[in-house]
């Protein structure tokens, strides 16, 4: 077994293993802070496969911008609010989250779909980094194609990404003011 792979192993149970430790905490603050864990994996796995300027975007935007912007949200709100917060008792699955379990379930439906009807052995990407040994070579023009593929190829995705990072923005913005100002 080689070290990379090993490496890959390790980055993907500390995303993994902290992922679900951030979601199923109880503890806001724990959740936040084992969340900027989470990021550095996957900025890690990110290493590994070779895509450093994705990995130094999932630095820089996620958790440099994003998770600071959620760290701040929590701090400024009140701590009337964190304790209702805390202290909500209720079962995992109940009638305010069917819609959310709902979603959930038709993403991975799709999701898995996609995965079965995919027939990776015969991407022309995959076949050329078999005909080239695995190796690929870094190119200057790499970051170049990026952006031009941003803006051409790519660009609702893009712009549905700059929708989400907006909403998270508002709700930060929104988790963060004072209640019961008239």
């Amino acid at each position: 077994m080689s070290l990379i792979r090993i490496m890959f192993y390790i980055m993907s149970f500390i995303a993994i293993a902290s992922a679900l430790y951030a979601a199923l905490s109880k503890n806001l603050v724990r959740s936040i802070f084992i969340f900027f864990v989470t990021l550095f994996a996957l900025a890690g796995l990110y290493v590994i496969a070779l895509a450093d300027f994705v990995a130094v975007t999932q630095v820089v935007i996620y958790v440099g911008g994003i998770l600071v912007l959620i760290l701040f949200a929590f701090m400024l709100s009140g701590r009337e609010t964190l304790n209702i917060i805390q202290q909500r008792k209720g079962k995992f699955i109940n009638m305010g989250k069917i819609p959310a379990v709902i979603l959930a379930v038709l993403f991975l439906a799709v999701l898995v779909n996609v995965i079965l009807k995919a027939d990776a052995d015969n991407l022309p990407w995959i076949k050329q980094a078999i005909a080239q040994k695995n190796e690929i070579t870094p190119t200057s023009s790499t970051i170049d194609n990026i952006g031009v593929n941003l803006m051409t190829t790519y660009l609702l995705p893009f712009e549905a990404i700059s929708i989400l990072l907006l909403m998270a923005l508002v709700g930060a913005a929104h988790l963060s003011r004072k209640e019961g100002r008239a």
